[in-house]
């Protein structure tokens, strides 16, 4: 009877319509395979036609009324084209040169009403239910094919102009709409949350999420299903949480989305991670590498072997560094496999293993096995446990080049981490060469980009390495380019932490993490904060944005 009973006979049960008896002796009485259990109610009398489009109508804030196609003036029905009309099952009742209000049968037809707001260009489409019958008599007397011929030729160019039914409908414009405005903004997730009166949609754009317009709450429903049914979940499964992919091509380019989609209070929140492609041909100098510091993780990631790890907390661009190193070195004469969870992106040259814990495919089991296929370079996408470190460790002292993750603050505490979750002090002292911290700073607006005095407030932040501020620093004034934040895109800022023999022995007598560091300040490593500084006296970025990610760390 609607485009949801099940709904409806909820919405009928808790208004006191119908009992939870009722209906259950309906749905063991159905007969018809096409038959539903509000058909069953409504035909054997337990509840009428107008008691349950007008409790639905009102549940969704509509009128109820009934249709007499003779009431219905010519004019208005030439306000929508024959073949539309059948196509979304609504005549027009009344209109004018800004609004047009249709009469429709089902409740729940909301996709119908706002694909007509599309079809028919922007006009102001407006809805009352009516009986099913009354409907369809209407629409059989008002659009008969000898009277609207020239309608539905007018309607057939309109549906022509589309892209077919689905992209008529204005939930899937609206979907894609989403996703697509993101993709244009450059933006890394798209954030969908229902919440309790509005349907808030948000942007992560280097690294701040920016509220967009919300589409409007009664949309929530159909949009998230859109969603759910462009990655590939199940959506009618709503109480535990799910995890899909979309492939997409806006521009030209291809793009990947992984999504995520949590049940909360007021719906399915969805979250979409935008895996642009093009970042796997960063080289390093487009991370925000300085000169020196290029050339030295260069030198380290094209070592025969060893382990090489990129530290640094979730978001701060771990793994497009990983990959951008992997791009880097990938030449036919090279093995390369990778464990991840998940596959973010699909590198041509490169066997990529996804985990899967649900088989027993975890880190520590993939590695094992990938071992056995030869290769000289293993990308590992997080050590998480001792035995998946131990088995990296080993792998690299039996001539395997090893890339992975690490979760720690600074890149000393590295070996502090390893130490830490139960790997053999001479393991990581004999296979670690270096370990690399990381954060990701916004640049600033080349199109608004300003000098400006440092404040003594920000002087004070900076402690003993105030002396080094120059006297000129940038920032951005905001323009429409970047939105009015002044920053456009993100660099990272690095601290490359490498294993000498006395670092090495420090590590075979557990030393803490603060002599490890001592003795990499004396072989001349930067710190965050040291890199970060040099970055904002060429302009890179701000000292706002140096401090907001290294506040934190030590000097």
């Amino acid at each position: 009877m609607t485009s949801n009973d099940e709904y409806v006979i909820q919405v009928l049960v808790e208004r006191g319509f119908l009992t939870h008896d009722q209906v259950d002796a309906a749905a063991k009485s159905m007969k018809a395979e096409n038959e539903t259990t509000l058909d069953v109610l409504v035909s054997g009398g337990t509840i009428g036609e107008d008691e349950v489009l007008g409790t639905v109508a009102d549940q969704f804030g509509l009128k109820y009324c009934h249709v007499n196609a003779d009431a219905i003036s010519p004019e208005v029905v030439k306000a929508i084209p024959a073949d539309i009309a059948k196509k979304y099952g609504v005549v027009p009742v009344v209109a004018d040169e800004d609004s047009i209000t249709v009469a429709l049968s089902d409740p729940m037809g909301y996709d119908a009403i706002d694909s007509l707001r599309y079809v028919l260009h922007g006009l102001d489409v407006q809805a009352v239910i009516a009986p099913r019958a009354e409907v369809a008599a209407a629409m059989s007397k008002l659009y008969s094919e000898d009277e609207n011929a020239d309608v539905q030729t007018r309607g057939e160019d309109e549906v022509q102009s589309g892209d077919g039914a689905d992209d008529d409908s204005a939930v899937v414009k609206l979907a894609n709409l989403i996703i697509t405005t993101a993709i244009k903004m450059k933006a890394s997730d798209i954030h969908i949350e229902p919440m309790e009166k509005e349907f808030r949609v948000r942007y992560r754009i280097d690294g701040a999420l920016r509220k967009m317009d919300s589409p409007p709450k009664r949309l929530q429903g159909a949009i998230i299903s859109r969603i759910k049914i462009m990655s590939k979940m199940k959506i009618s499964e709503k109480r535990i949480p799910q995890d899909g992919r979309i492939q997409i091509n806006v521009g030209g380019k291809d793009l990947d989305l992984r999504v995520s989609s949590v049940p909360t209070n007021h719906g399915e929140s969805i979250v979409m991670r935008i895996l642009d492609k093009t970042n796997l041909s960063l080289g390093l100098p487009q991370l925000g590498f300085l000169t020196d510091d290029q050339a030295t993780f260069e030198r380290l990631i094209k070592l025969p072997d060893g382990v090489v790890l990129v530290t640094g907390p979730t978001g701060s661009g771990k793994t497009t560094t990983l990959y951008a190193c992997l791009g880097q070195i990938n030449t036919p004469d090279k093995k390369l496999i990778t464990v991840e969870d998940p596959v973010e992106y699909q590198m041509s040259g490169i066997n990529q293993v996804q985990v899967n814990k649900d088989v027993g495919l975890d880190f520590s089991a993939a590695l094992r096995s990938i071992l056995r296929q030869a290769p000289n370079i293993v990308m590992i996408g997080e050590i998480r446990d001792s035995e998946t470190a131990d088995i990296a460790m080993e792998a690299a002292l039996t001539g395997h080049l090893v890339f992975s993750t690490l979760h720690t603050n600074d890149a000393p505490s590295a070996v502090t981490r390893l130490l830490d979750i139960g790997v053999k002090p001479f393991l990581v002292a004999s296979a670690l060469r270096a370990a690399m911290a990381q954060r990701l700073v916004r640049a600033i607006c080349e199109k608004c980009k300003e000098s400006y005095t440092p404040t003594e407030r920000e002087l004070k932040m900076l402690g003993t390495m105030s002396k080094t501020v120059p006297e000129r620093m940038y920032h951005g004034a905001g323009c429409d380019k970047c939105g009015r934040s002044g920053y456009k895109g993100r660099k990272g800022i690095f601290e490359i932490f490498k294993v000498d023999d006395t670092i090495q022995r420090l590590i075979f007598d557990h030393a803490p993490a603060t002599l490890l560091r001592q003795r990499a300040r004396e072989m001349g490593m930067r710190t965050l904060r040291e890199d970060g500084m040099l970055k904002v006296a060429s302009g890179m970025t701000s000292l706002q944005e140096v401090l907001r990610v290294t506040m934190g760390d030590a000097d």
